[in-house]
């Protein structure tokens, strides 16, 4: 079902996913996919089993050859209003919507659907590992979430954000306790906690 366009009934497929959910700053990123008839997949897989150079590549392919692909995204601000997991389901949710498809089923990587939407959906945990459609949903979501974190660090040039794009690596935590947090960390994160817990395991480290 994955590699057409629609199904029996005459719904459209979308393959739905997300990138930025368990980073520290910057937005939720999800994208929603709708293969073309005789589109080639063959190369479709996690995007997190891909290095940057396959991602950009695969993702030209993607947005060249396909159907329709949608993008949601939801910056920091409405992240902290509203905590992590709604906001992913916002941007699934606008994602889905801009793909400009209209009766669909809709296929989302994890093991939750997006609530009170009235379509179609299955949750496939690991489905951006076992899904051609959700794969390419996974693969651009993290390329246009890493472009969007490539043009922040241009503006917050002490947090690194091109090399770990905001996900919680021990840079990221040394930038933060050198510069504290900047305008785009989401502050409802216990990120001083897990500073803290950085801190701790450094000294200890060092001793």
């Amino acid at each position: 079902m994955s590699k057409i366009i629609s199904d029996n009934a005459g719904n459209y497929v979308v393959g739905v996913d997300e990138a930025g959910r368990g980073a520290l700053a910057g937005p939720v990123v999800a994208a929603a996919v709708v293969f073309s008839k005789e589109q080639d997949i063959s190369a479709f897989r996690d995007s997190k089993k891909l290095s940057h150079t396959q991602r950009e590549k695969i993702f030209k392919k993607i947005m060249n050859d396909s159907f329709s692909v949608g993008i949601g995204v939801v910056h920091h601000g409405v992240i902290d209003r509203i905590n992590i997991l709604q906001a992913t389901f916002v941007a699934m949710q606008k994602a889905v919507e801009k793909t400009g498809v209209p009766s669909r089923v809709i296929l989302i990587d994890g093991d939750k659907t997006i609530p009170g939407y009235e379509q179609f959906q299955k949750a496939i945990i690991k489905g951006d590992d076992k899904v051609p459609l959700i794969s390419a949903a996974s693969i651009v979501a993290k390329v246009i979430r890493d472009r969007i974190m490539c043009g922040y660090s241009k503006v917050y040039s002490d947090y690194g954000f091109e090399q770990h794009k905001g996900y919680g690596t021990k840079f990221h935590y040394t930038c933060i306790s050198n510069s504290g947090l900047s305008l785009i960390h989401r502050k409802s994160f216990n990120t001083s906690k897990q500073l803290i817990l950085f801190c701790s395991s450094l000294v200890m480290f060092c001793q």
